[in-house]
């Protein structure tokens, strides 16, 4: 897809003392602030949760993807994979799977992606596809369900082995291997936990 996927988890009661057109520059602000010099960057770590130096002030913080290269594509080729092998999953696996993945990487239907309304218009909306503003935009009030859905699908993720195989191994735009689809599915497990507990919502830009 020829982008990167930065995600931030950020406090929604700080973006909404904003107004709608400069909740989007503001969390590229708080990616790169200009008060900060470049030593910082080079040297700060890329594994997981960044935040700002001060912490305790800090609004939201960006997570680094230990399974991915930032490539948006990881995430959208995980959440096809999850499309494909859907209807050999199990009732209840498959209900959760979808409760977890919906409006992160992965829509029922595309025309519900919240990224098109801008999240319920707590963000200017998409108008272009090819140049998106806003990759995903996950509200806090979902979080809690997700990070319940995850629950259920941790300790079942082996079960998800052979729809893999049968659909998507060895396929163009799917995942490598099942290794990769399922590590990509834990770090979004320890995001939508780690959000959840905050009360804080998602959001990812390109």
């Amino acid at each position: 897809m020829g982008l990167d996927l930065v995600l931030f988890m950020a406090d929604w009661k700080h973006l909404s003392a904003m107004p709608v057109e400069k909740r989007v520059e503001a969390l590229h602000d708080a990616d790169w602030p200009p008060e900060l010099d470049d030593e910082y960057y080079i040297g700060r770590p890329r594994d997981g949760w960044t935040w700002l130096p001060d912490r305790e002030s800090a609004w939201c913080a960006e997570y680094d993807f230990l399974s991915t290269t930032g490539a948006y594509r990881a995430h959208a080729r995980a959440g096809d994979a999850w499309a494909d092998m859907r209807p050999l999953v199990d009732a209840l696996l498959r209900e959760a799977m979808d409760a977890f993945l919906g409006g992160l990487i992965w829509d029922a239907d595309p025309a519900d992606d919240p990224v098109l309304t801008g999240g319920g218009g707590f963000f200017p909306p998409t108008t272009d596809r090819w140049h998106p503003s806003l990759l995903l935009v996950c509200p806090p009030e979902v979080l809690p369900g997700k990070a319940r859905a995850w629950t259920r699908v941790a300790s079942r993720l082996e079960e998800l082995r052979e729809p893999f195989a049968a659909e998507c191994e060895g396929w163009a735009g799917r995942p490598d291997t099942f290794e990769d689809f399922t590590a990509v599915l834990r770090e979004w497990g320890t995001v939508t936990t780690e959000a959840a507990l905050r009360g804080w919502g998602l959001v990812g830009l390109p």
